[in-house]
């Protein structure tokens, strides 16, 4: 089965080419108990069996200096794809998405919420951003979403605004789902299967939250497959900011998706992030 990672982070040593700048004002302690770099990261791929994977700008380091996610992705086309962080409020933010893609990235991030930034950013959906959307959405251009399920009413306006919009919620938009199946909590995340862009990025950190409680993976799973049918959901690590090795990650994930049947593990781990990324054509180079 071809296993693509759709959330990963890098981090480099070189402090002075690449200074923080982290979003929240204080960088995260996941970035500097154990960063990873690029060649770091293509090491733990290969011990882990993946193939290719997302480099999702670490929002928490760098903020919207994307030039180290940039460079990795350059030198590493075959593996991987880079998406870039932005401030969608800004005035330039249309002209700054046309530049990260020239760049060769792919899709940006919008981050209402995080360890350095806890709670739920109340700019999401504001009219500012309208433009960002607008362009996003007229290019095809997939948007990761950092936010709870507090933000769920103001993408769903977003949404009606904007209803060809390729949306991927990080995480799942951090459900909480320790009252089990039937997962009534969530229920404004299921609700939002009805708008067709909408994706759900299934992390180990979603996986973790699902085995709280009254809830099992193996119950979630049905059910958000039941809500959004699996060529809507994919699998991403969060490596290194979840921690363990990515090896231990991949197995992690590999064993709650064994309850699901075997099309639907297919496009998890690796269908759905081929429809909403370029990734290389590995096998045409081999």
């Amino acid at each position: 089965m071809k296993l693509l990672d759709t959330h990963t982070h890098v981090i480099s040593p070189d402090k002075n080419h690449y200074p923080t700048n982290p979003i929240g004002g204080h960088q995260s302690e996941w970035s500097q108990a154990r960063p990873v770099d690029a060649d770091g990261l293509l090491r733990a791929m290969d011990a882990a069996g993946i193939e290719q994977a997302v480099v999702v700008q670490a929002s928490t380091v760098y903020g919207h200096d994307n030039r180290y996610v940039t460079d990795s992705v350059r030198q590493h086309r075959d593996r991987f794809v880079g998406v870039y962080s932005l401030d969608a409020m800004a005035a330039d933010a249309v002209e700054k998405i046309q530049h990260w893609q020239a760049q060769g990235l792919h899709g940006f991030r919008l981050f209402t919420t995080g360890s350095t930034m806890p709670g739920q950013a109340d700019w999401l959906g504001h009219a500012d951003s309208y433009p960002a959307w607008a362009y996003a959405e007229a290019q095809g251009i997939p948007v990761c979403l950092q936010m709870t399920m507090e933000g769920i009413p103001a993408l769903r306006s977003l949404l009606t605004r904007f209803p060809k919009a390729i949306v991927l919620l990080d995480h799942c938009a951090r459900p909480v789902l320790s009252d089990g199946a039937p997962y009534a909590k969530a229920q404004a995340l299921f609700d939002l299967a009805s708008f067709p862009g909408v994706h759900l990025k299934l992390t180990n950190r979603t996986l973790a939250a699902a085995a709280e409680g009254d809830s099992t993976p193996a119950a979630f799973l049905e059910r958000i497959v039941a809500s959004f049918g699996a060529e809507r959901i994919a699998w991403g690590s969060n490596f290194p900011a979840a921690a363990g090795t990515l090896a231990e990650l991949a197995q992690v994930a590999r064993a709650a998706l064994s309850t699901l049947p075997s099309d639907a593990q297919v496009a998890i781990f690796g269908g759905t992030a081929q429809r909403l990324y370029p990734f290389a054509d590995t096998m045409a180079q081999a």
